[in-house]
């Protein structure tokens, strides 16, 4: 069996864990647009912070690929799948011929059209570890530095940065920070850390245009100078490989159950797929490191022969910036239970007699119970749920169900 991997991400290292389950024998080809083995994208703001050196940024050790067999094309990129002819052609010409595929594209940044950009000199990007290096290379004491977007990935780098430059301001077109995974209590909390940091917000507003290294906000009409701009507004994913091979695409290239997509033999994983969310019972993007795990490790196995299906994904958040810590899960909806104090924040969403989302800041302990709920979609009535408003602990479940989760622990 021949087997070829698009990407040398997560879902790429998962796809080949998941091949080795099942075929020891078979080639392993991954094509990887970046020159470093498999790193833990995350900890890139980490590494700038000084709390992750570069050399222990690798996601699985250096002898990973030589101990399963794979051949990595270094530096190169796909620019064609041809479906018909069962191979997949590269940037230099050199044609790769497959049995099944996996595409563990990715995402890339999306960068908003805003008049006189082009005209900014140091302006980057934050999603690779050549992003950091370049960044990194820029950063002075001196620098005033202006990040565009306010949600995940701009806020982990105003956090590994806020130490090397003068000044960090951000600024972003919602009402909050981190929008997506925060309701306004949450994100107000966040961002009092933040600015009791140093960091400079204008929300509801937007860079309308630059001039030079001015900024010109749309809505304050406020004037920002700066000397490094790092756009951060998002990301979107990386389909069009598999839409000009026939595949189907929405905002994500569409697969099932078991990560197969509508071209035979071709399957994919991570931030490029639509992968189906328990919460809502449907496919959407899930653009979250375990999930590309669990994705590229189930299309592994079926591209191997096995049987392996994902169906217990759910919305999942951890990330912390400095001394304040997030965790979330599921959908915000339903009745909202609250407990909220100065530093510490939950809030429980119940729906249909059963817990479907949560939001948890600097209130950890024990949170995995709560996950446990929404995933396996728990009845509240079969559970003491009054002991578990309070804190999330074993014996609010009958002691059967306890024997289980303990040995599922050991």
């Amino acid at each position: 069996m021949k087997y070829v991997i698009i990407g040398n991400s997560i879902a790429a290292t998962a796809c080949i864990e998941g091949i080795r389950s099942v075929d020891k024998e078979g080639g392993i080809a991954v094509i990887s647009a970046e020159n470093y083995p498999v790193y833990g994208r995350p900890l890139i703001s980490y590494c700038l912070l000084g709390r992750v050196k570069r050399e222990n940024m690798g996601y699985r050790p250096d002898d990973f690929y030589g101990k399963n067999d794979v051949s990595v094309y270094y530096g190169r990129t796909a620019t064609k799948i041809d479906a018909a002819a069962k191979k997949v052609i590269l940037d230099n010409g050199k044609e790769i011929e497959y049995e099944k595929l996996l595409a563990a594209t990715g995402s890339r940044p999306f960068v908003p059209p805003m008049q006189g950009l082009d005209g900014v000199k140091d302006k980057f990007s934050f999603m690779t570890m050549d992003d950091m290096l370049a960044l990194e290379g820029a950063l002075s004491p001196e620098k005033d530095v202006l990040v565009i977007g306010a949600g995940l990935i701009g806020l982990k780098c105003v956090e590994g940065i806020l130490h090397l430059a003068k000044s960090v301001t951000v600024v972003d077109m919602a009402d909050r920070i981190l929008p997506s995974i925060l309701d306004s209590e949450g994100s107000a909390l966040v961002q009092r850390g933040l600015e009791e940091k140093g960091v400079k917000f204008f929300l509801s507003d937007s860079a309308e245009k630059f001039d030079g290294n001015t900024a010109y906000l749309k809505n304050s009409k406020k004037k920002i100078d700066f000397d490094i701009l790092v756009v951060a507004v998002g990301v979107r994913p990386n389909t069009d490989l598999v839409k000009e091979a026939g595949g189907e695409v929405n905002r994500g290239i569409v697969v099932d159950k078991g990560m197969h997509t509508s071209i035979p033999d071709v399957y994919a994983a991570g931030d490029c797929a639509e992968g189906f969310d328990s919460s809502i019972g449907s496919n959407r993007i899930l653009a979250l490191l375990p999930n590309a795990y669990f994705q590229g490790n189930i299309a592994g196995v079926n591209m191997a022969g096995g049987i392996a299906s994902h169906t217990d994904a759910i919305p999942m958040n951890a990330i912390g910036f400095f001394e304040t810590h997030v965790l979330t899960a599921g959908v915000y909806e339903g009745e909202v239970i609250a407990d909220i104090h100065d530093n510490t924040y939950k809030k429980l969403f119940v729906k249909d007699g059963r817990l479907v989302g949560f939001i948890l800041i600097n209130n950890f302990l024990r949170a995995g119970i709560y996950t446990s709920l929404i995933r396996e979609k728990t009845p509240l009535d079969e559970v003491d749920f009054a002991l578990l408003e309070q804190e999330p602990q074993l014996l609010a479940f009958s002691k059967e169900v306890r024997k289980q989760k303990l040995a599922q622990q050991v």
